[in-house]
């Protein structure tokens, strides 16, 4: 089988063309990214040893589909992953369509020309801002969660937010654009009879992330930490008590084998993969892991909001458990263990990384 991956020499591009390699036999992997994002280079030359080839192309660009080989499937790993992109001054909102819906319709018609599948990844900021905002809440352990024995919205249980849950808007423009590339892409594989799966993820980390503090928030936040860098709790009650879970990308190897060898029936196409309640933590909890693997380090607080900033997500991925026997095997501790001892390897990993 040959796959194209998007955004390859990315964060979750990289590692995911190394777990694929590593876990498959018969397997062919070629790539395409267009090296904007600082540290990309690094994994291109690593990439190159394992025998990958990659194409320097913009998935913006219809044009530079038109030298890229044929292929059986594509697994999309490109895009602009901030929840704040496009209304934070650092991009427009032309240019986050144009990245991340733009760019899925380019892909969708290469697809449709090679009759190749389509993996899209997609993200947990698809699901309706307004009743998470307002979602009853407690502290639990320094962490915000369900308030026990509140009415929750349909889609939402302790154990997480399911595909049920409302995707009205507002769901922020990176939600919606995710959102909109999901919606066309679902047409596409109706109308011209191709397979295309929808992943939701939840928050992705490991060692070798691009840490930023509006992405990537594992990797800075243990990195910023361990270099003594300051640090900030926003928004809420300025304690860091916010909650995400936590997913490694090298656990979405098995459902992504599974789902471009499938070739039966009818299955469920938009499904979430996350860590789930067993990876989820608040920044305090964080914090408190951080002081004790690199010493105490002081937190500043500014309770002040952020657009589209939301108390506790964790998906629940039921769903990806009951279609493909999936369940995530790294725990948030050894995700953790693995950034930190990536962040003492590479003292300049912020610089490197653009932070």
């Amino acid at each position: 089988m040959k796959i194209l991956i998007t955004g390859i020499c990315g964060f979750v591009g990289s590692t995911l063309t190394r777990a694929l390699l590593a876990s498959a036999e018969n397997l062919q992997v070629v790539g395409v990214d267009n090296f904007i994002r600082p540290g990309s280079e690094l994994n291109r030359r690593e990439l190159a040893q394992l025998g990958v080839k990659i194409f320097h192309a913009d998935i913006r660009s219809p044009a530079d589909f038109e030298t890229l080989p044929a292929v059986d499937y594509v697994i999309d790993a490109a895009a602009n992953p901030s929840v704040l992109a496009g209304v934070d001054g650092k991009t427009s909102s032309r240019q986050l369509l144009e990245h991340n819906l733009w760019g899925t319709i380019n892909l969708l018609e290469y697809c449709k020309t090679h009759r190749a599948g389509l993996i899209l990844l997609s993200t947990s900021r698809v699901y309706s801002v307004p009743p998470l905002a307002a979602l009853p809440i407690e502290i639990n352990q320094r962490a915000f969660r369900p308030k026990a024995g509140a009415i929750l919205p349909d889609g939402l249980t302790t154990i997480g937010v399911s595909e049920k849950f409302s995707t009205a808007p507002p769901i922020s423009l990176y939600g919606s654009s995710k959102l909109a590339s999901e919606v066309v892409a679902l047409e596409y594989a109706e109308t011209f009879n191709f397979p295309v799966w929808i992943n939701r993820c939840g928050v992705l980390a490991g060692a070798g992330q691009f840490g930023k503090p509006d992405q990537g928030i594992f990797s800075f936040w243990i990195n910023s930490h361990l270099r003594r860098r300051p640090l900030k709790y926003i928004g809420f009650d300025g304690g860091g008590h916010q909650v995400r879970d936590c997913l490694h990308p090298r656990d979405l190897v098995p459902a992504l084998l599974a789902q471009m060898k499938y070739s039966g029936g009818k299955k469920v196409c938009v499904q979430n993969f996350s860590g789930g309640a067993d990876s989820a933590m608040s920044l305090a909890q964080l914090t408190d892991w951080c002081d004790a693997r690199f010493g105490q380090h002081t937190i500043a607080s500014d309770a002040n909001p952020r657009p589209f900033d939301i108390p506790w997500m964790v998906l629940d991925s039921s769903l990806a458990a009951k279609e493909w026997n999936w369940s995530p095997k790294l725990s948030v501790e050894k995700v953790l263990e693995e950034i930190a001892q990536h962040a003492e390897q590479n003292p300049n990993w912020l610089e490197i990384s653009g932070s």
